[in-house]
């Protein structure tokens, strides 16, 4: 393993277990992630730049490699949907996960950092990101999936970059999922950091 790699990783184990033993989180520099994204790529004619990626941890174990692309930097989901231009989440597996377990997970991050109102609202459109990928029983280690908002067309989602239907919901939906990493109850704070390009000591 790749000294700073190592480094971070122990550091970042260090950190859970001082959570766990005082309620606590220290910030700990994270690692690089294994997954080589792209600086920039092309959505729907516009052209993103890499904001920020980052790894998913449960515990110290990884889960997914993921990034985030924006027209330009940002630092907050909110700053991200002013742009009023496309975003893209990319994710590549890092162990095996259970589809429908993804899907609980996402819909349950994003009930976490919406109000009651919205997740009622927007219903039907999270209800098709369960249906997505409970329609894989399990994603392997490599395995890439992706959602990807456009403006007045909605959230599309991939799998091996290969489209599941049609796009759904509107902005304040793709608000709520870009609230499962960057509301304020993330799925994980370190992601949350990768992701808006913060770093720290």
């Amino acid at each position: 393993m790749h000294q700073f790699s190592r480094r971070a990783w122990l550091a970042r184990g260090a950190a859970v277990l001082t959570a766990g033993s005082t309620g606590l989180a220290l910030p700990v520099l994270a690692a690089p992630t294994s997954t080589k994204f792209p600086a920039s790529l092309v959505v729907q004619g516009t052209a993103l730049q890499l904001n920020g990626a980052g790894t998913r941890f449960k515990a110290i174990f990884k889960v997914y490699d993921m990034a985030m692309y924006t027209t330009r930097k940002v630092t907050s989901a909110d700053e991200a949907m002013k742009l009023g231009t496309p975003v893209r989440l990319a994710f590549v597996a890092l162990r095996e996960v259970s589809g429908t377990d993804l899907g609980r997970l996402f819909l349950r991050g994003m009930a976490e950092n919406s109000s009651r109102d919205a997740v009622s609202r927007h219903s039907v459109s999270s209800n098709r990101l369960i249906d997505i990928f409970s329609g894989r029983s399990k994603l392997m280690p490599g395995d890439s999936f992706a959602m990807e908002f456009v403006p007045g067309k909605g959230t599309s989602f991939f799998i091996a970059e290969q489209p599941q239907g049609a796009a759904v919901g509107d902005a304040e939906f793709f608000r709520m999922v870009l609230g499962i990493w960057l509301g304020s109850a993330p799925a994980d704070f370190m992601l949350k950091d990768a992701l808006l390009g913060i770093e720290k000591n």
